[in-house]
C-alpha cells in the first residue's frame, strides 16, 4: 500500500484540534471502494484540512496535465450568477463543491456555502492558478487589500470595507499598476505557499505563478479572456464587469460584492478547504478519487459546476466515461449540476450565439443516461427541466 494510513495526514477539527480516524465498521466498507493512492483518512471537515493533508489531495487525486486552448485567467460567461437564487433553494450549506475553472467558482461558494470544495481542471495551470488566488486571499484581509495584492496597483484612499463593488473598481481603474508592489506580492506568495504551508512547489510551478500574476499586473481590471492566437479579448466580459454582473433580478452575488461574501472565501481558503485538482473530465482518475474521499467523508456532493466542459466532451466518444465517473460521486435528490451551454446548441436559449447557465438535478442527469436519453450534446442542453 502507497499510503499508510497511519501515517496520512488527518483533518483537523477547530472545535478541539484533534485528528479523528473513522469507525472500523465504516473502514471496512470504505476499503473496498478505495484505491490505495486516494486514502486520506478522517472524517467530514468540520471546520480545517492541515496543510499535509491538502497537498496530499492537489498531488494524489490529480492527473497528469491536459491541453486547452486558452490561459483561461478569467471566466467568460455573463450568466452565470442568473442561477443563484434557484441553486440556493435547491442546494442546502454544508455539502461538498465540485467546480471548474478560474474565478466564478468562488461566488458560486459564496452562496453555497459548501462544507469543502474541490476544483478540477485538465491544466495545471488552473490549479496553480488556485494556489495564487490562495495566498492572495490569505494575506488580504479585505476587498481593497486582495485587489491591491491581485494587481500590484496602490491602494486607492476612501475605500473602506463597506464601499459597493462599483466603487472599489471605478477605483481600481485608475490606480497605476506599480513594478515594486508586484515584486512584493510575488514574493509574499511566494513565502505564503512554501515558507507557511510548505507547499513543496516545483521551479516550473513557481514560473506558472508568476506568468498567471503577470497578467493581473499588466492589464488589471480590464483583464478577459481570449483565446490563443486570438486578435484580442475585448469581445469578452473583463474581470471588473464579471465581478459586477447581476442575478436576473439585478442582486449581486460576486465574493467581491460585499465584504461579507469576501470573508466566506477567505475562510474557506484560510482553512484549507478549496482544493485544486488537476483532472481531465473523462479521465479515470481525478472526479472518482474526490468521490472515494467524500464517501469515506459522509459528505454529499450539493453542487458540480461543470462549465461548458460537456461542449467538448461530446465533440468525441469520451462523454460516458464522464457520467460513469460522475455516478460514483455520493449525491441525492438536491445535488444538482451548473453547467454553461450555448444557444448554438439547442431550443432553449432563443436564438443562435446566445448562452444560458442551466441547473439539472445529478440524480435526473444519471437516470437520463441509463435510460438512453442522452446520446448527444443537444440531447444533454434540450432534456426538459423545471426552474
Amino acid at each position: 500500500m502507497d499510503s499508510d494510513p497511519a501515517g496520512a495526514p488527518r483533518i483537523v477539527r477547530i472545535d478541539s484540534g484533534r485528528a479523528v480516524s473513522i469507525g472500523l465498521g465504516l473502514a471496512c466498507v470504505v476499503l473496498l471502494l478505495l484505491t490505495p493512492a486516494s486514502r486520506i483518512e478522517g472524517r467530514a471537515p468540520a471546520g480545517r484540512i492541515d496543510d499535509r493533508a491538502f497537498w496530499r489531495m492537489f498531488s494524489e487525486f490529480s492527473e497528469p496535465a491536459g491541453y486547452f486552448r486558452s490561459d483561461n485567467f478569467l471566466s467568460n460567461e455573463r450568466t452565470f450568477q442568473h442561477v443563484i437564487p434557484d441553486l440556493v433553494r435547491r442546494v442546502a450549506p454544508g455539502g461538498a463543491y465540485l467546480g471548474v475553472g478560474p474565478e466564478q467558482n468562488f461566488t458560486y461558494l459564496v452562496a453555497l456555502r459548501p462544507r469543502i470544495a474541490f476544483i478540477i481542471d485538465i491544466r495545471r495551470q488552473n490549479a496553480l492558478l488556485h494556489l495564487l488566488y490562495k495566498a492572495l486571499l490569505e494575506i488580504s484581509r479585505d476587498r481593497v487589500e486582495f485587489l491591491s495584492h491581485l494587481f500590484s496597483r496602490p491602494r486607492p484612499e476612501g475605500l473602506d470595507r463597506f464601499c459597493t463593488p462599483e466603487a472599489l473598481f471605478d477605483a481600481y481603474r485608475e490606480a497605476p499598476p506599480a513594478s515594486d508592489l508586484r515584486r512584493q506580492n510575488l514574493r509574499a506568495v511566494r513565502d505564503q505557499l512554501v515558507k507557511r504551508h510548505h507547499f513543496p512547489l516545483t521551479g516550473d510551478d513557481l514560473k506558472a505563478i508568476e506568468y498567471v500574476h503577470n497578467a493581473f499586473y499588466t492589464d488589471g481590471p480590464d483583464l478577459s479572456y481570449a483565446f490563443s492566437g486570438s486578435p484580442g479579448r475585448r469581445r469578452f466580459p473583463t474581470y471588473a464587469e464579471l465581478m459586477l454582473q447581476t442575478d436576473e433580478r439585478g442582486r449581486q452575488h460576486s465574493y467581491l460584492a460585499s465584504d461579507d461574501n469576501y470573508q466566506v472565501l477567505r475562510d474557506l481558503e484560510r482553512n484549507n478547504l478549496v482544493i485544486p485538482v488537476v483532472g481531465d473530465f473523462a479521465g479515470d482518475k481525478a472526479i472518482r478519487a474526490v468521490a472515494r474521499y467524500l464517501a469515506d467523508q459522509g459528505t454529499t456532493v450539493g453542487a458540480f459546476y461543470t462549465s461548458n466542459v460537456e461542449f467538448y466532451l461530446f465533440q468525441s466518444d469520451r462523454w460516458p466515461t464522464f457520467f460513469a465517473s460522475a455516478r460514483t460521486l455520493p449525491f441525492d435528490r438536491t445535488s444538482t449540476f451548473i453547467r454553461a451551454a450555448s444557444g448554438n446548441a439547442g431550443r432553449a436559449f432563443g436564438g443562435p450565439g446566445l448562452t444560458r447557465t442551466l441547473l439539472d438535478p445529478i440524480a435526473d442527469l444519471a437516470a437520463a443516461v441509463d435510460e438512453d436519453r442522452i446520446r448527444s450534446y443537444r440531447d444533454l442542453i434540450d432534456i426538459p427541466r423545471v426552474r
